[in-house]
Protein backbone atom coordinates (compact mmCIF):
# COMPACT_ATOMS: atom_id res chain seq x y z
CA UNK A 1 0.00 0.00 0.00
CA UNK A 2 1.42 3.41 -0.94
CA UNK A 3 1.97 6.24 1.50
CA UNK A 4 -0.76 8.29 -0.15
CA UNK A 5 -3.38 5.78 0.86
CA UNK A 6 -1.95 4.60 4.16
CA UNK A 7 -3.64 4.87 7.52
CA UNK A 8 -6.99 3.84 6.04
CA UNK A 9 -6.87 6.67 3.52
CA UNK A 10 -6.21 9.21 6.26
CA UNK A 11 -2.73 10.64 6.10
CA UNK A 12 -2.56 11.37 9.79
CA UNK A 13 1.14 12.16 9.56
CA UNK A 14 0.19 14.91 7.12
CA UNK A 15 -2.48 16.23 9.48
CA UNK A 16 -0.02 16.27 12.37
CA UNK A 17 2.42 18.27 10.27
CA UNK A 18 -0.30 20.77 9.39
CA UNK A 19 -1.35 21.17 13.01
CA UNK A 20 2.22 21.81 14.14
CA UNK A 21 2.70 24.27 11.28
CA UNK A 22 -0.27 26.30 12.51
CA UNK A 23 1.34 26.38 15.95
CA UNK A 24 4.59 27.57 14.38
CA UNK A 25 2.98 30.39 12.41
CA UNK A 26 1.17 31.72 15.48
CA UNK A 27 4.41 31.60 17.45
CA UNK A 28 6.29 33.49 14.72
CA UNK A 29 3.82 36.35 14.85
CA UNK A 30 3.82 36.34 18.66
CA UNK A 31 7.55 37.07 18.88
CA UNK A 32 7.28 40.80 18.28
CA UNK A 33 6.19 43.80 20.30
CA UNK A 34 3.06 45.80 19.47
CA UNK A 35 4.93 47.63 16.70
CA UNK A 36 6.02 44.38 15.04
CA UNK A 37 9.66 44.84 16.10
CA UNK A 38 12.11 42.66 18.01
CA UNK A 39 11.51 44.45 21.35
CA UNK A 40 13.82 47.34 20.49
CA UNK A 41 12.94 49.16 23.72
CA UNK A 42 14.48 46.41 25.87
CA UNK A 43 18.03 45.36 26.61
CA UNK A 44 19.67 42.77 24.32
CA UNK A 45 19.67 40.13 27.05
CA UNK A 46 15.89 40.36 27.34
CA UNK A 47 15.47 39.79 23.59
CA UNK A 48 17.38 36.51 23.41
CA UNK A 49 14.55 34.13 24.33
CA UNK A 50 11.98 35.77 22.00
CA UNK A 51 14.39 35.76 19.05
CA UNK A 52 15.35 32.13 19.70
CA UNK A 53 11.67 31.18 19.90
CA UNK A 54 11.16 32.90 16.57
CA UNK A 55 14.01 30.92 15.04
CA UNK A 56 12.47 27.69 16.37
CA UNK A 57 9.01 28.60 15.10
CA UNK A 58 10.34 29.25 11.61
CA UNK A 59 10.77 25.52 11.17
CA UNK A 60 7.13 25.82 10.05
CA UNK A 61 6.56 29.24 8.51
CA UNK A 62 4.09 30.28 5.84
CA UNK A 63 6.22 28.40 3.29
CA UNK A 64 5.12 25.20 5.02
CA UNK A 65 1.52 26.01 4.11
CA UNK A 66 2.65 26.42 0.50
CA UNK A 67 4.25 22.97 0.63
CA UNK A 68 1.00 21.49 2.04
CA UNK A 69 -1.13 23.11 -0.60
CA UNK A 70 1.08 22.08 -3.50
CA UNK A 71 1.16 18.51 -2.18
CA UNK A 72 -2.64 18.46 -2.09
CA UNK A 73 -2.71 19.92 -5.60
CA UNK A 74 -0.37 17.20 -6.86
CA UNK A 75 -2.62 14.55 -5.33
CA UNK A 76 -5.73 16.07 -6.87
CA UNK A 77 -4.18 16.45 -10.31
CA UNK A 78 -2.92 12.87 -10.21
CA UNK A 79 -6.44 11.60 -9.52
CA UNK A 80 -8.55 13.83 -11.74
CA UNK A 81 -6.25 15.29 -14.43
CA UNK A 82 -8.53 18.26 -15.17
CA UNK A 83 -8.03 20.67 -18.04
CA UNK A 84 -5.90 23.71 -17.17
CA UNK A 85 -8.77 26.19 -17.38
CA UNK A 86 -11.03 24.03 -15.24
CA UNK A 87 -8.32 23.52 -12.63
CA UNK A 88 -7.54 27.22 -12.32
CA UNK A 89 -11.18 28.27 -12.20
CA UNK A 90 -11.62 25.81 -9.35
CA UNK A 91 -8.60 27.18 -7.49
CA UNK A 92 -9.71 30.77 -8.06
CA UNK A 93 -13.12 30.00 -6.62
CA UNK A 94 -11.78 28.13 -3.62
CA UNK A 95 -8.85 30.42 -2.80
CA UNK A 96 -9.67 33.91 -3.99
CA UNK A 97 -13.25 34.17 -2.74
CA UNK A 98 -12.28 33.58 0.93
CA UNK A 99 -9.21 35.76 0.37
CA UNK A 100 -11.33 38.70 -0.79
CA UNK A 101 -13.42 38.43 2.37
CA UNK A 102 -10.43 38.45 4.70
CA UNK A 103 -8.56 41.12 2.72
CA UNK A 104 -11.46 43.53 3.23
CA UNK A 105 -11.94 42.43 6.83
CA UNK A 106 -8.32 43.13 7.79
CA UNK A 107 -8.25 46.40 5.88
CA UNK A 108 -11.08 47.62 8.12
CA UNK A 109 -9.86 45.82 11.24
CA UNK A 110 -6.75 47.99 11.15
CA UNK A 111 -8.85 50.71 12.79
CA UNK A 112 -9.20 48.69 15.99
CA UNK A 113 -5.49 48.70 16.79
CA UNK A 114 -4.91 52.10 15.17
CA UNK A 115 -7.55 53.71 17.40
CA UNK A 116 -6.02 52.15 20.50
CA UNK A 117 -2.50 53.35 19.64
CA UNK A 118 -3.39 56.73 18.17
CA UNK A 119 -2.71 56.43 14.46
CA UNK A 120 -6.22 55.96 13.06
CA UNK A 121 -5.80 59.07 10.89
CA UNK A 122 -2.94 57.46 8.98
CA UNK A 123 -5.02 54.33 8.40
CA UNK A 124 -7.96 56.41 7.16
CA UNK A 125 -5.67 58.12 4.64
CA UNK A 126 -4.33 54.75 3.54
CA UNK A 127 -7.80 53.34 3.01
CA UNK A 128 -8.78 56.38 0.93
CA UNK A 129 -6.04 55.59 -1.62
CA UNK A 130 -7.12 53.32 -4.51
CA UNK A 131 -3.54 52.02 -4.75
CA UNK A 132 -3.87 50.67 -1.20
CA UNK A 133 -6.85 48.55 -2.17
CA UNK A 134 -5.06 47.28 -5.25
CA UNK A 135 -2.20 46.23 -2.98
CA UNK A 136 -4.59 44.63 -0.49
CA UNK A 137 -6.22 42.53 -3.21
CA UNK A 138 -3.17 41.74 -5.34
CA UNK A 139 -0.39 41.45 -2.78
CA UNK A 140 -2.45 40.64 0.30
CA UNK A 141 -0.96 43.61 2.16
CA UNK A 142 -4.00 44.33 4.33
CA UNK A 143 -2.37 42.22 7.05
CA UNK A 144 1.08 40.68 7.41
CA UNK A 145 -0.09 37.10 6.80
CA UNK A 146 -2.46 37.67 3.88
CA UNK A 147 0.29 37.51 1.24
CA UNK A 148 0.06 33.73 1.38
CA UNK A 149 -3.17 33.23 -0.59
CA UNK A 150 -2.50 35.38 -3.70
CA UNK A 151 1.05 34.04 -3.78
CA UNK A 152 -0.24 30.47 -3.61
CA UNK A 153 -2.78 31.06 -6.37
CA UNK A 154 -0.12 32.59 -8.62
CA UNK A 155 2.11 29.58 -7.92
CA UNK A 156 -0.62 27.19 -8.99
CA UNK A 157 -0.72 28.86 -12.41
CA UNK A 158 2.59 27.12 -13.05
CA UNK A 159 1.43 23.60 -12.16
CA UNK A 160 1.84 22.28 -15.74
CA UNK A 161 5.62 22.68 -15.44
CA UNK A 162 5.68 21.35 -11.88
CA UNK A 163 4.07 18.10 -13.03
CA UNK A 164 7.27 17.00 -14.73
CA UNK A 165 8.64 16.25 -11.26
CA UNK A 166 6.00 13.54 -10.76
CA UNK A 167 7.44 11.60 -13.66
CA UNK A 168 11.04 12.71 -13.13
CA UNK A 169 11.56 13.37 -9.38
CA UNK A 170 15.10 14.58 -10.06
CA UNK A 171 13.53 17.91 -11.03
CA UNK A 172 12.79 18.40 -7.32
CA UNK A 173 16.40 19.53 -6.96
CA UNK A 174 15.51 22.64 -9.01
CA UNK A 175 14.44 24.23 -5.73
CA UNK A 176 18.05 24.94 -4.77
CA UNK A 177 19.14 27.03 -7.78
CA UNK A 178 15.73 28.70 -7.97
CA UNK A 179 16.05 29.93 -4.38
CA UNK A 180 19.51 31.24 -5.18
CA UNK A 181 18.28 33.09 -8.25
CA UNK A 182 15.38 34.50 -6.23
CA UNK A 183 17.74 35.89 -3.60
CA UNK A 184 20.03 37.41 -6.24
CA UNK A 185 17.20 39.10 -8.18
CA UNK A 186 15.46 40.41 -5.09
CA UNK A 187 18.72 41.91 -3.84
CA UNK A 188 19.14 43.72 -7.15
CA UNK A 189 15.59 45.10 -7.04
CA UNK A 190 15.96 46.33 -3.45
CA UNK A 191 19.15 48.12 -4.44
CA UNK A 192 18.00 49.77 -7.67
CA UNK A 193 14.21 50.25 -7.57
CA UNK A 194 13.41 53.28 -5.43
CA UNK A 195 9.63 53.41 -5.80
CA UNK A 196 8.21 51.44 -2.87
CA UNK A 197 5.01 50.36 -4.61
CA UNK A 198 6.71 49.25 -7.81
CA UNK A 199 9.39 47.43 -5.84
CA UNK A 200 6.77 45.51 -3.84
CA UNK A 201 5.15 44.16 -7.01
CA UNK A 202 8.46 43.23 -8.65
CA UNK A 203 9.72 41.50 -5.52
CA UNK A 204 6.49 39.52 -5.24
CA UNK A 205 6.70 38.44 -8.90
CA UNK A 206 10.26 37.25 -8.32
CA UNK A 207 9.20 35.40 -5.17
CA UNK A 208 6.43 33.60 -7.04
CA UNK A 209 8.85 32.45 -9.72
CA UNK A 210 11.34 31.32 -7.08
CA UNK A 211 8.64 29.50 -5.14
CA UNK A 212 7.84 27.43 -8.23
CA UNK A 213 10.86 25.51 -6.97
CA UNK A 214 8.70 24.39 -4.04
CA UNK A 215 6.32 23.00 -6.64
CA UNK A 216 9.04 20.92 -8.27
CA UNK A 217 10.23 19.65 -4.89
CA UNK A 218 6.75 18.92 -3.55
CA UNK A 219 5.56 17.17 -6.71
CA UNK A 220 8.72 15.06 -6.61
CA UNK A 221 8.02 14.10 -3.00
CA UNK A 222 4.44 13.23 -3.95
CA UNK A 223 5.76 10.96 -6.71
CA UNK A 224 7.93 9.05 -4.26
CA UNK A 225 5.09 8.73 -1.78
CA UNK A 226 2.59 7.67 -4.44
CA UNK A 227 4.86 4.87 -5.58
CA UNK A 228 5.09 3.65 -2.00
CA UNK A 229 7.81 3.83 0.63
CA UNK A 230 8.42 0.78 2.82
CA UNK A 231 8.58 1.27 6.55
CA UNK A 232 12.36 0.97 6.73
CA UNK A 233 12.98 3.48 3.95
CA UNK A 234 10.45 5.87 5.45
CA UNK A 235 12.25 5.81 8.78
CA UNK A 236 15.56 6.48 7.06
CA UNK A 237 14.11 9.45 5.18
CA UNK A 238 12.66 10.74 8.44
CA UNK A 239 16.02 10.57 10.22
CA UNK A 240 17.87 12.29 7.39
CA UNK A 241 15.20 14.98 7.10
CA UNK A 242 15.33 15.63 10.85
CA UNK A 243 19.11 16.02 10.68
CA UNK A 244 18.89 18.56 7.85
CA UNK A 245 16.00 20.42 9.49
CA UNK A 246 17.99 20.83 12.71
CA UNK A 247 21.11 21.77 10.75
CA UNK A 248 19.14 24.48 8.92
CA UNK A 249 17.76 25.66 12.25
CA UNK A 250 21.32 26.02 13.56
CA UNK A 251 22.23 27.99 10.43
CA UNK A 252 19.50 30.54 11.21
CA UNK A 253 20.69 31.14 14.78
CA UNK A 254 23.24 33.84 13.82
CA UNK A 255 20.31 35.90 12.48
CA UNK A 256 18.47 35.33 15.74
CA UNK A 257 21.40 36.57 17.80
CA UNK A 258 21.79 39.60 15.53
CA UNK A 259 18.13 40.41 16.09
CA UNK A 260 18.65 40.14 19.85
CA UNK A 261 21.62 42.48 19.59
CA UNK A 262 20.01 45.11 17.34
CA UNK A 263 16.33 44.86 18.28
CA UNK A 264 15.38 44.38 14.63
CA UNK A 265 14.69 41.31 12.52
CA UNK A 266 17.02 41.52 9.55
CA UNK A 267 16.57 40.57 5.90
CA UNK A 268 17.91 37.05 5.43
CA UNK A 269 20.99 36.72 3.29
CA UNK A 270 23.50 34.07 2.29
CA UNK A 271 23.31 30.67 3.89
CA UNK A 272 20.83 31.90 6.46
CA UNK A 273 18.48 32.60 3.56
CA UNK A 274 18.84 29.07 2.19
CA UNK A 275 18.46 27.52 5.63
CA UNK A 276 15.23 29.40 6.30
CA UNK A 277 13.59 28.51 2.99
CA UNK A 278 14.68 24.87 2.99
CA UNK A 279 13.52 24.10 6.54
CA UNK A 280 9.83 23.61 5.67
CA UNK A 281 10.64 20.98 3.06
CA UNK A 282 12.85 19.03 5.46
CA UNK A 283 10.22 19.22 8.21
CA UNK A 284 7.62 17.95 5.76
CA UNK A 285 9.94 15.09 4.79
CA UNK A 286 10.44 14.27 8.48
CA UNK A 287 6.71 13.86 9.06
CA UNK A 288 6.41 11.88 5.83
CA UNK A 289 9.12 9.58 7.13
CA UNK A 290 6.88 8.89 10.12
CA UNK A 291 3.94 7.85 7.93
CA UNK A 292 3.94 4.31 9.32
CA UNK A 293 3.90 5.46 12.95
CA UNK A 294 0.78 5.27 15.09
CA UNK A 295 -0.71 8.77 15.06
CA UNK A 296 -3.61 9.81 17.24
CA UNK A 297 -6.84 10.76 15.41
CA UNK A 298 -6.74 14.04 17.33
CA UNK A 299 -4.28 15.38 14.74
CA UNK A 300 -6.84 14.97 11.97
CA UNK A 301 -9.51 16.67 14.03
CA UNK A 302 -7.19 19.61 14.75
CA UNK A 303 -5.81 19.84 11.21
CA UNK A 304 -9.11 20.78 9.60
CA UNK A 305 -9.02 24.07 11.51
CA UNK A 306 -5.46 25.04 10.55
CA UNK A 307 -6.47 27.28 7.65
CA UNK A 308 -8.86 29.09 9.97
CA UNK A 309 -6.14 29.44 12.59
CA UNK A 310 -3.81 30.89 9.98
CA UNK A 311 -6.41 33.40 8.85
CA UNK A 312 -7.74 34.53 12.23
CA UNK A 313 -4.78 34.54 14.62
CA UNK A 314 -3.69 38.18 13.89
CA UNK A 315 -7.04 39.34 15.30
CA UNK A 316 -6.14 37.96 18.71
CA UNK A 317 -2.54 39.10 18.57
CA UNK A 318 -3.80 42.66 18.04
CA UNK A 319 -6.38 42.31 20.82
CA UNK A 320 -3.65 41.07 23.16
CA UNK A 321 -1.40 44.03 22.30
CA UNK A 322 -4.26 46.45 22.92
CA UNK A 323 -5.21 44.86 26.23
CA UNK A 324 -1.61 44.84 27.44
CA UNK A 325 -1.12 48.49 26.51
CA UNK A 326 -4.36 49.52 28.23
CA UNK A 327 -3.53 47.55 31.37
CA UNK A 328 -0.24 49.35 31.95
CA UNK A 329 1.43 46.10 33.01
CA UNK A 330 5.20 45.95 32.62
CA UNK A 331 6.21 42.42 31.68
CA UNK A 332 9.35 40.97 30.14
CA UNK A 333 9.53 40.20 26.41
CA UNK A 334 9.66 36.48 27.19
CA UNK A 335 6.50 36.62 29.28
CA UNK A 336 4.86 38.73 26.60
CA UNK A 337 5.67 36.25 23.85
CA UNK A 338 4.54 33.18 25.79
CA UNK A 339 1.25 34.67 27.02
CA UNK A 340 0.47 36.24 23.63
CA UNK A 341 1.16 32.95 21.91
CA UNK A 342 -1.04 30.94 24.28
CA UNK A 343 -3.91 33.41 23.99
CA UNK A 344 -3.72 33.78 20.21
CA UNK A 345 -3.40 30.05 19.51
CA UNK A 346 -6.30 29.01 21.74
CA UNK A 347 -8.48 31.86 20.52
CA UNK A 348 -7.74 31.22 16.85
CA UNK A 349 -8.60 27.53 17.14
CA UNK A 350 -11.81 28.46 18.94
CA UNK A 351 -12.67 31.06 16.30
CA UNK A 352 -12.01 28.63 13.44
CA UNK A 353 -14.19 26.01 15.09
CA UNK A 354 -16.96 28.53 15.75
CA UNK A 355 -16.93 29.80 12.17
CA UNK A 356 -17.06 26.23 10.87
CA UNK A 357 -20.33 25.74 12.78
CA UNK A 358 -22.01 28.74 11.14
CA UNK A 359 -23.26 27.67 7.70
CA UNK A 360 -23.15 31.19 6.30
CA UNK A 361 -19.51 31.71 7.33
CA UNK A 362 -17.87 28.27 7.31
CA UNK A 363 -16.53 28.93 3.79
CA UNK A 364 -14.36 31.74 5.16
CA UNK A 365 -12.15 29.14 6.86
CA UNK A 366 -12.35 26.54 4.08
CA UNK A 367 -14.93 24.35 5.79
CA UNK A 368 -18.17 25.02 3.96
CA UNK A 369 -19.71 25.61 0.53
CA UNK A 370 -18.88 28.92 -1.09
CA UNK A 371 -21.47 31.71 -1.37
CA UNK A 372 -23.89 31.25 -4.27
CA UNK A 373 -22.61 27.69 -4.73
CA UNK A 374 -24.98 24.78 -5.21
CA UNK A 375 -22.41 22.36 -3.84
CA UNK A 376 -22.91 21.02 -0.33
CA UNK A 377 -19.46 19.51 0.15
CA UNK A 378 -16.74 21.66 1.73
CA UNK A 379 -13.95 23.01 -0.47
CA UNK A 380 -11.21 20.45 -0.96
CA UNK A 381 -8.33 22.50 -2.36
CA UNK A 382 -7.85 25.00 0.42
CA UNK A 383 -4.67 24.72 2.51
CA UNK A 384 -6.58 23.41 5.52
CA UNK A 385 -8.84 21.00 3.70
CA UNK A 386 -8.17 17.51 2.46
CA UNK A 387 -7.62 17.06 -1.26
Amino acid sequence: MSGVSSNANRMTWFDANRAWAAVGVVLIHSTTDAAGKAFAAYEPGERIVPTLLRALSELSGSEMFIVFSLFLLASKLDRRRPEYGEAMRDQARRLLVPFAFWAVFYALFKFVKASAFGYSGAIAEQLAEPSSWVSYLVLGSSQYHMHFIPTLFALMLFYPVMRVAIRYPLFGLALFPMLGAMEYMQGFVWSYVEDDDLRAYIVRAIKILGYVGYGFATFAVFSLLRDGLPKGESKLIGRIALFFALFCLAATLPDAFRAAETGSYQVRQGWGFYAHFLMPLFVFAFFMGRQHAEWSPIWSRAAKYTFGVYLTHPIFIDLYDIALAKSGLAITPTTMVLTKFAFALASAFAAAKLLSKIPALAWTVGLGPLPFSTRTAPPRALPAARA
